[in-house]
């Protein structure tokens, strides 16, 4: 039974065009083919644990000096008074609604804005402070940097494109394979359920554009996805070290190259190619599908983070430089996490 469930989740007409099968992607040393191989994928596993490592002694090393240069200050939060009763409602809603709050304000004999300024407090408690926002954003900034230059090296580099491709496809994996390992340890945002369903999906688009040998394709939109990143975590660090005209400065360099990189050339290019022009070459297939339909769930994610960063731009426009408050909300429901897609048919 094993056997066979293995067998019929590799089947190659669901994978493969019907022109092609798993034979014409082994390995052929003697013609100096050699294909991707699933295996070769496990290497981002260490990749993943490399990264959680050297983001330990980066913070400590780098964006912590760093943040206390720039001015990153921690304000000073007031705790709450240890209340039982309040404790346990707040473990299952950190808002509670009016009527539970005037309920709770009866069984605490307290008034009930006093439980209303203890909910606030202990919501204050729990969110994180500035050092960790600036040191993830600084760590997200140098990756996406580093990695959108070897993007382009890659694309360059056509004397040894597997050799390079390979290593920037480890390099990406692994990175987001190390994001979702902590996940709960990062900062906690408003969009953390569309961060988890990105990162699913762009580890499984990754993975399978290397299996299946769009290897091109795939190198192509992980740069294109890279280009703005960096402009947005560099916005965040200005941000949170007080520097709010260099930051918004940046957000404003971000807003057009976002746009444009995930909702013209991604869809229209990119999507374009693996949904339309691709049925010239094959007909399609279960894989056809399902790698559309991934990329399609990244697209409706972009859509979602554009909402955000063009109603952001249209509060500073039209009505005035937003409070800090405001930019950290956006920039927080924003995260790279937003970060990045890949791969192409």
């Amino acid at each position: 039974m094993a056997a066979w469930l293995y067998e019929s989740a590799w089947d190659e007409r669901l994978w493969l065009p019907r022109n092609l099968t798993w034979k014409d992607l082994e390995e052929k040393p003697e013609l100096n083919i050699m294909p991707p191989q699933c295996h070769q994928l496990l290497c981002a596993l260490p990749f993943a644990l490399a990264f959680i490592t050297l983001r330990f002694i980066f913070d400590r090393t780098v964006a912590i000096p760093l943040g206390r240069a720039l001015g990153v200050k921690e304000k000073v939060k007031r705790r709450a008074i240890p209340n039982a009763e309040l404790e346990r409602v707040y473990q299952l809603r950190r808002q509670p609604i009016q009527m539970e709050l005037q309920g709770l304000a009866k069984r605490c004999d307290w008034p009930l804005r006093r439980v209303e300024r203890w909910f606030r407090q202990r919501r204050n408690q729990d969110r994180s402070n500035v050092t960790k926002k600036f040191c993830e954003a600084s760590w997200r900034f140098t990756f996406y940097i580093i990695a959108f230059c070897t993007g382009l090296w890659v694309l360059l580099d056509v004397s040894s494109l597997l050799v390079s491709q390979y290593w920037y496809y480890m390099l990406e994996l692994g990175f987001y394979l190390s994001l979702l390992f902590s996940v709960a340890f990062d900062v906690k945002r408003k969009d953390f359920k569309e961060q988890l369903i990105h990162h699913f999906a762009t580890i499984t688009l990754i993975s399978f554009s290397y299996v299946v040998n769009y290897i091109r394709a795939g190198t192509l939109i992980m740069l294109v996805h890279d280009v703005s990143d960096f402009f947005l975590e560099s916005a965040k660090m200005f941000l949170y070290a007080g520097w709010k005209r260099s930051s918004h400065v940046l957000f404003m360099i971000f807003t057009p190259v976002f746009l444009i990189s995930r909702l013209v050339i991604f869809p229209f290019w990119i999507i374009h190619c693996t949904a339309i022009l691709s049925l010239e070459m094959y007909q399609p297939f279960f894989g056809y599908y399902f790698f559309n339909g991934m990329l399609l769930v990244l697209q409706s994610l972009h859509v979602f983070w554009a909402f955000l960063i063009l109603r952001m731009l249209h509060h500073f426009v039209f009505i005035g430089p937003v409070s800090p408050k405001l930019d950290c909300n956006v920039f927080a429901s924003f995260n790279k996490t937003n970060k990045q897609t890949k791969n192409v048919a």
